[in-house]
């Protein structure tokens, strides 16, 4: 009875952690489906401070190439960010749009700088961080977007640590999307250009990933 008590438990255990495991499964496979890039969003959402420090701080369990640990971080809302807004690019595959539209501009940014000069293990590291801060804004329920055209001597205007190699590397804004936005499935010779119909963002996405 006993044996037969211990194994019941056993096998419980057992399928109790093969249903843990299919949940953390599906909520990170959820956090990417809702890690869209977006280029709208809500400006009644205030971004706090608070906010982009918790997203800023995912940092410290992220890995590091060669576990340089090179990257910085300013965090960037209110007044700085409505100047900031005027000196980024959005959409550059829709240029005649002129995103983001007036009333949907970001209100919080998260500048990357790089403490030595940009390489590969820099650029490693910069791909690890966009990737795990974005996941962690959706996991927060905010979205962002990673933004390459924008102010490189504006974003070392805002920062009192002058040190002589400090470098701007890439921005993400991060908000309330306000935006519907569409994955479509493409061939890998299709167009790759995202597009808008009817107020719907599309993003293709290349379904042959796997080299035989």
């Amino acid at each position: 009875m006993a044996d037969n008590y211990l194994e019941k438990k056993f096998e419980d255990l057992k399928n109790r952690g093969k249903i843990y495991q299919r949940r953390v499964r599906n909520s990170i496979d959820s956090l990417f489906k809702k890690n869209r890039s977006y280029r709208g969003y809500d400006s009644k959402y205030k971004v706090s401070l608070n906010e982009l420090i918790k997203i800023i701080e995912i940092n410290k369990l992220t890995p590091s190439a060669r576990n340089q640990q090179v990257l910085r971080f300013k965090p960037i809302i209110e007044n700085q960010a409505i100047e900031f807004t005027k000196k980024i690019k959005l959409g550059a595959a829709l240029p005649e749009l002129n995103l983001p539209f007036k009333g949907s501009e970001p209100n919080g940014y998260i500048i990357i700088y790089s403490t030595v000069p940009e390489n590969k293990w820099v650029d490693i590291d910069l791909g690890i961080s966009a990737q795990s801060m974005l996941l962690k804004a959706v996991d927060m329920g905010l979205n962002g977007i990673c933004i390459g055209a924008f102010d490189k001597e504006f974003a070392l205007s805002l920062i009192e640590d002058k040190r002589e190699n400090l470098e701007p590397l890439l921005v993400i804004a991060i908000g309330k999307g306000n935006e519907t936005i569409k994955l479509i499935p493409i061939n890998e010779g299709d167009s790759h250009n995202y597009y808008r119909e009817d107020g719907v963002h599309y993003v293709p996405k290349v379904q042959e990933l796997i080299i035989k």
